[in-house]
């Protein structure tokens, strides 16, 4: 441990410095900073901008002299609750931690920003000060899924950003999809699957089916192979990398999957503490239970990326503790090194103009 502090305090000669909303969170501001003093610990090369209470963050940065040495602190009066719509967060939030947090990324102060704060509202003021890329008409979150593969995980979007996806929406999906998975999980020809109610080429609505002709056309020249129609059985399986789908959809499976994930938890924790004899029987099997827990643990994957803006922003979960923000702050440190955000415009102008006959006959066909 000693070490590993020794080594955050050196400066790098360009460090990557990442925008914290230290505002907002369940947790509250002392989760936040453990979570950053995590990461820095095993990421040598960040530093910091962190927005909120100055009192708050000092206080708890005078704990911990090389967190503190390594961050800059911006206070700033307001607070956006998870309360707070996001027209209205829009209107009296520019003095918010939040707002600051999206502005230093937008001032090229930083090279991303994490935030555990109110989705809606952090949605808004990003595609306000940030602006969509070209060519994007919906973001869209992407989240990480464990599941069967190598890599541990596969990639969901859109999770909840907007409800509605037309055909080209969910093409502009699977290519940010799969740039993400390149960039965030290494994958150099990642998988593709299109989310509907089954397999079959005639299953699923028209929309469906003009999607899945934009992202076959595409899937050769934006480097990714495209296996069609998956189905939830799919999500987590070793079949597919990507899962496209519209926002309302993937936001009830995302829901789903973290339910499920602590009903499993709370199971297993039940079955082994009923009696003496279970108790005793689980020291026999407590390394697998610890493996199982740590797969399914939605803290170890926490952090929605918003793809499709002029920036990198990493949407924590609310509830997140230090850890859960750790695992936030080390995705924002790994894209932000990759130049995530430029490879991503890039991905996607080139899809569409590959797919600009294909798009142009979809068109025709629904006036």
């Amino acid at each position: 441990m000693a070490e590993a502090q020794n080594r955050i305090t050196q400066a790098d000669i360009a460090p990557t410095i990442i925008s914290i909303d230290a505002m907002g969170g369940d947790s509250g501001v002392k989760a936040v900073i453990e979570g950053m003093q995590k990461s820095a610990l095993i990421n040598p090369d960040i530093r910091y901008i962190v927005h909120g209470d100055a009192a708050e963050i000092n206080h708890c940065l005078n704990l911990k002299p090389e967190l503190a040495a390594i961050t800059d602190v911006n206070p700033t009066e307001d607070v956006i609750s998870m309360d707070d719509k996001p027209s209205a967060a829009l209107r009296a939030g520019k003095k918010s931690s939040m707002w600051a947090a999206i502005a230093a990324l937008k001032n090229n102060e930083a090279k991303a920003t994490v935030s555990c704060g109110n989705t809606g509202a952090l949605m808004a003021m990003s595609t306000i000060q940030l602006r969509k890329a070209p060519g994007v008409a919906r973001p869209a979150i992407a989240v990480l899924w464990p599941s069967t593969n190598p890599q541990g995980y596969n990639v969901l979007l859109d999770a909840g950003a907007d409800i509605k996806a037309d055909a080209q929406d969910l093409l502009k999906y699977a290519i940010m999809g799969a740039s993400y998975a390149r960039n965030g999980l290494g994958l150099r020809q990642p998988r593709v699957g299109l989310l509907n109610v089954g397999t079959e080429e005639f299953k699923g609505h028209a929309e469906l089916h003009d999607a899945a002709k934009l992202i076959d056309t595409v899937a050769t020249s934006s480097d990714f192979q495209f296996v069609g129609f998956v189905e939830g059985s799919d999500i987590s399986s070793s079949g597919v990398d990507i899962i496209v789908t519209d926002g309302f959809t993937g936001n009830i499976a995302l829901k789903t999957g973290e339910g499920t994930a602590r009903q499993v938890s709370d199971l297993i924790k039940a079955a082994f503490t009923r009696s003496l004899r279970t108790r005793l029987s689980a020291l026999f099997v407590f390394a697998s239970l610890r493996k199982v827990k740590d797969r399914i643990d939605p803290r170890k994957v926490n952090g929605g990326v918003f793809l499709g803006l002029n920036g990198t922003v990493v949407k924590s979960h609310g509830g997140a503790d230090a850890t859960g923000i750790s695992a936030a702050i080390k995705l924002a440190f790994s894209l932000a090194q990759n130049d995530f955000s430029e490879k991503l415009t890039a991905r996607v102008a080139s899809g569409l103009a590959a797919s600009k006959d294909v798009l142009s006959n979809i068109d025709e066909g629904s006036t």
